[in-house]
Formats: C-alpha cells, structure tokens, sequence
C-alpha cells in the first residue's frame, strides 16, 4: 500500500512538472514570436480577462481565459489605501464588488473581506485579487498586458519582478517617451506599449518619437474612423519592427469595426477589415470566436 502511495506521489510530481514545463515552453514560444517582426501570427488578448464567464479582473477569469487559449490577459490595476495593487476597473468598488466607495479609501485587508460580482451584478464567492496573485497564476502560462499601468510603472515594477513575470508583462501608457525611460530606470527586460490616440495630433507625434527612439513592442491605436489610422504611421510601426495593436471592444476605438458588429453584420466584414491594416494584436470581448476566426484564416501558427 505504501509503495502504491508512494508511486502515485510521484506519477502527480512528475505530471505537474511536465505540464509546467510545457506551458513555459508556450510562453517561450509566444515571446519568440511576439518578437519576430516578420510571423504573421496574430495574438488574441482577452479584455479584462473572460469577464463574460467570470466575474472581471479575477483569478476565475483568468483560468478561463488560459483554457481558451488566449494568449493575453489584460488587466487593470487600481491603488489601495496603503499602496497596495489590486485588479478592478474602476475608481471606485461599487460595479463590480460587494463594496462601495473609492477604493483609495480602502486597506487591503479592508478590500478582501468584499466579494467580487458577475457582469450580471450576482455576488460571488471571489475575492478581489491582488496585481501579484494574479500574475502568479499568469507565470509561466500566459502574458499579460497591465492597463493604467503607466500611472504606477516604478510601484509595480518591483512586484513583477518579484512574480518572475518581467518578459511576460506588457506595460501600456500615454505618457512621453522621457517619462517612461525615466520610470524604467535600470530595468531593461521589461516591455513597454504606448497608446495612440490617432485622432490627437500630439499623440501621434509621441508615438512617432517612441517608434524611432524606442522601438516598443507594439504600439496601441485608437481610431474613431478609417481615415484617422493613418497608413503612413502604421507603415513606420510596422519598419521599426513593432506589432500593431486594435482594440475590437467597441466601435469608438476601431472605427466601427468592433466585436458586436462583426457578430451581426460579419466577421469578414469587421475583423477581416482589421486583419487586412495590419493588426497582429487583437484585445477582444469574444476571445474564444476570435481564435477560431483567426485559425480559420491560418493566422495562429506560432513560428
């Protein structure tokens, strides 16, 4: 009896270290391939996790994000009371958990004792999880991109290096080029995304700055119509060896071209007018029909 204990210890040892071993392959492998400006894979991002299954920003939604097979979660970041970092949204608790007011207001040990609700308002049994619990159900697994990052990249910095997730993050702001170097210090591993607002002149004239001095990962634009993505920026994206990153969440920022209206009015239509400017990063709402479209068109071989 104690030899068969014994051998299912080790059978459950040696599987779990296979499957660890697996998933940090996959995560090296999509850094490969994020980094190769000439795959023609194109990453799918989960907006704020899977916030239809589960509630959003939470643990739950990331697990269910991961078994999907997305290869990004983006997260929001909020700021306690004692300098702690949560995942939530918004400013305040009263959408998406049972508490209400600011969360600045709040400690920590305050926030946990609140549950987390459903898109549909329903209380949960979730806590509200912390930046560093959720990026250690990310390690090795899955990357990650940080919303309102920018506001704390010299807080959160020390955090992500202590998850071990430095080459998985994806840090996005709006802030200059100076700034963002400044903030960074001496921490070289860490990926850096700006977003650009193509419809404010000063914007893209950062993002021109960043593109030729910096030559971020991927660039974030935000378009209100077709016209204002301009071909001649996405061109010099593309030349400096970044990736391009849409938004399909909804029509303001892609023009119209949003998941909804793929939905009702075509997938071609909408998410094919995106692949065809050159979008290599997709955040979504319909991850899991995202994947299948993209697998359809031969865009999710990692190489």
């Amino acid at each position: 009896m104690k030899t068969s204990i014994k051998q299912s210890l080790l059978s459950a040892a040696l599987l779990l270290a296979a499957l660890a071993t697996q998933a940090a392959t996959h995560v090296d492998s999509l850094l490969n391939c994020l980094h190769n400006p000439k795959s023609n894979y194109v990453f799918v991002i989960a907006h704020r996790a899977d916030w239809r299954g589960a509630p959003e920003n939470s643990i739950q939604g990331i697990e269910n994000a991961i078994r999907m097979g997305v290869d990004m979660v983006e997260i929001d970041i909020r700021r306690t009371a004692d300098g702690q970092f949560i995942l939530m949204h918004d400013a305040t608790l009263n959408r998406t958990s049972t508490g209400k007011g600011r969360i600045a207001d709040y400690t920590l040990e305050q926030i946990k004792q609140f549950r987390l609700r459903s898109g549909h308002a329903i209380k949960s049994r979730r806590t509200i999880p912390t930046l560093e619990e959720a990026l250690l159900a990310c390690r090795g697994r899955v990357l990650v991109n940080i919303d309102k990052g920018g506001d704390f990249i010299r807080e959160i910095l020390p955090i992500i290096q202590r998850t071990g997730t430095e080459k998985q993050v994806i840090i996005k702001g709006k802030y200059a080029l100076d700034r963002v170097k400044a903030d960074y210090g001496d921490s070289k591993g860490m990926l850096y995304m700006p977003i650009v607002d193509m419809f404010d002149s000063a914007a893209v004239t950062r993002g021109v700055e960043f593109a030729k001095k910096m030559r971020p990962v991927a660039f974030e634009l935000n378009f209100r119509t077709e016209q204002q993505l301009d071909p001649d920026f996405v061109k010099l994206v593309r030349k400096q060896g970044s990736r391009v990153w849409i938004n399909t969440l909804w029509d303001t920022l892609c023009a119209g071209h949003d998941d909804e209206n793929a939905l009702i009015e075509g997938l071609d239509k909408h998410w094919g007018w995106v692949l065809d400017h050159h979008a290599s990063m997709i955040q979504t709402d319909r991850p899991e029909m995202l994947i299948n479209y993209l697998k359809q068109h031969g865009r999710r071989t990692l190489k």
